[in-house]
């Protein structure tokens, strides 16, 4: 007999009836019969082996909904799926293990610049944004996509340089406990700025005023591990009080530099920065 009930089956698999019957809703692992009446649930031998992946990547701690998509791949694919989502797992755990080695060097008093942090002057320009709050990285990450894809259908006019380069704000953390906001940006040309900012209904249009940034240069393809921005950020907070600087209101931002031409296999170029004020000594002696 080559079907099983949902009990069997879960013995089988080693997985719950209860996970077996989320899986089944998420369309990871569907029985092959379901009883019109009872609702009661079959499955077939073949269908351990998907059941025992779905499991083990479970147990290597990857999403559901990435599961979904990895399963649905030839194997070739999948395997590298998997390996990219664990290479970021890996860059994710050094991030946290020097984060966690800065804030002990701080709290003993030995807190220091980690980067090389450059600064950049940034002009008045007009930018189309989108601003929301966000559940976690994956939220960050598809409301980035949402973002690239309204760009995509219809695309701006390319402004060379830094300046002219799409953003995305952090107005406020992103993890577990925080969702934001983050507000993504790309600069238009100021005087044709209105014009375009009406075949965009759904982006806001606002000018930024000028400004010194202090950033942290991160090449192609970097890690977007919170940890890692966190230790950016904490590193340049630092490199501010040694050189009389202060972040201003307008948030920091993590900035996408793509040079022309443009394909879908062009990867931006990344930097982590902070616009910042000089700080204003106090002239009067100290008593």
């Amino acid at each position: 007999m080559n079907q099983f009930g949902i009990g069997e089956f879960a013995r089988r698999s080693r997985l719950s009836q209860k996970a077996l019957r989320l899986y089944d809703e998420l369309g990871l692992l569907r029985p092959v019969q379901v009883d019109p009446g009872s609702g009661y649930r079959f499955y077939e031998l073949e269908q351990l082996e998907q059941a025992r992946l779905v499991a083990a990547l479970r147990q290597i701690g990857i999403p559901l909904a990435q599961i979904k998509e990895i399963i649905d791949l030839e194997p070739d694919g999948a395997a590298r799926r998997i390996a990219d989502y664990w290479s970021g797992v890996e860059l994710d755990h050094v991030a946290r293990r020097d984060l966690a080695a800065y804030v002990i060097d701080c709290l003993r008093g030995k807190g220091s610049v980690m980067f090389e942090v450059s600064t950049r002057e940034i002009p008045d320009r007009s930018i189309l944004c989108l601003k929301r709050h966000v559940e976690g990285q994956p939220g960050a990450f598809a409301f980035g996509k949402e973002f690239v894809g309204i760009l995509k259908d219809r695309p701006l006019p390319h402004m060379g340089g830094v300046a002219g380069a799409a953003f995305c704000i952090y107005h406020g953390e992103v993890n577990e406990d925080s969702d934001g906001p983050i507000e993504w940006c790309r600069p238009v040309p100021q005087d044709r700025a209105e014009e375009i900012a009406a075949r965009y209904p759904e982006l806001g249009l606002r000018t930024e005023t000028a400004h010194e940034e202090a950033f942290v240069h991160l090449g192609r393809g970097p890690t977007t591990s919170s940890a890692q921005w966190q230790l950016i950020a904490e590193s340049l907070r630092t490199w501010g009080a040694e050189h009389g600087r202060q972040p201003s209101e307008l948030g920091a931002r993590v900035t996408y530099l793509t040079t022309p031409p443009v394909t879908p296999e062009s990867v931006p170029e990344c930097d982590f920065a902070v616009p910042v004020l000089q700080v204003v000594m106090d002239p009067r002696p100290s008593s």
